[in-house]
C-alpha cells in the first residue's frame, strides 16, 4: 500500500489551513465591505421594508460568492488545472466568508424595530455593524497570520478608515 511521508502530508495540511485562514480572512473583509456598501446603496433610495434591505444583503453576498468562485474556478481551469467535485467544494467553502460577513448586518436591520430604530437609525446601525466586521476581520486575519500588535493595529486602521470613507460617501450621497 502506497503512505505519504508524514513529512509531506503535514506539509500539505499546513499549506491547506493558510490557504483556508487566508481565504476565511479575505472574504470576511471584503464580504463586509460589500455589505457597508448594499447599506449605503439602499439608503439612498429612501424609505423600504426592513426585510427588503435583509434580502438584499444577502442576496448580493450570495451573488458576490458565486461571482468569486466562479472566477477562481474558471482560474484554475484556464491554468489547466482539473477540476472535480472536491476542487469546486473547496472553492466553494473558501469563498463562503464572503456570505458569512452579510449575516451580522442583516440581523442588524432584522431586529432593529425591537430596538425602536426608524429606517435611518436602522441603516447606521446595519453600516456600522457592516464596518466594525471589516475591521474585525483584518484584525483576525493579520493576529492569525502572526502579525506583531502593531501590524495588527495598522491594518485594523486601515480598514476602519476605509470604513469611514464609506461613511462618509452616505453622508455626502444624503445630503
Amino acid at each position: 500500500m502506497f503512505r505519504t511521508h508524514p513529512a509531506t502530508a503535514s506539509a500539505r495540511s499546513a499549506e491547506r489551513r493558510a490557504r483556508r485562514a487566508h481565504a476565511d480572512y479575505t472574504g470576511g473583509v471584503y464580504g463586509s465591505m460589500l455589505a457597508a456598501s448594499v447599506v449605503i446603496g439602499a439608503g439612498t433610495l429612501g424609505d423600504f421594508p426592513r426585510a427588503e434591505l435583509v434580502l438584499l444583503l444577502l442576496l448580493t453576498g450570495a451573488v458576490f460568492w458565486i461571482a468569486h468562485v466562479h472566477a477562481h474556478l474558471f482560474g484554475a481551469r484556464l491554468a489547466q488545472q482539473a477540476l472535480d467535485r472536491r476542487v469546486v467544494l473547496h472553492v466553494c467553502r473558501d469563498e463562503w466568508p464572503i456570505v458569512k460577513a452579510a449575516v451580522p448586518p442583516a440581523a442588524a436591520v432584522a431586529v432593529s424595530p425591537l430596538l425602536g430604530l426608524d429606517v435611518q437609525g436602522t441603516l447606521w446601525l446595519a453600516l456600522s455593524v457592516a464596518v466594525a466586521g471589516q475591521v474585525g476581520w483584518s484584525a483576525a486575519a493579520a493576529r492569525h497570520a502572526g502579525a506583531s500588535w502593531r501590524l495588527v493595529a495598522a491594518t485594523a486602521s486601515v480598514n476602519l478608515l476605509l470604513g469611514l470613507l464609506i461613511i462618509s460617501f452616505k453622508i455626502i450621497l444624503k445630503h
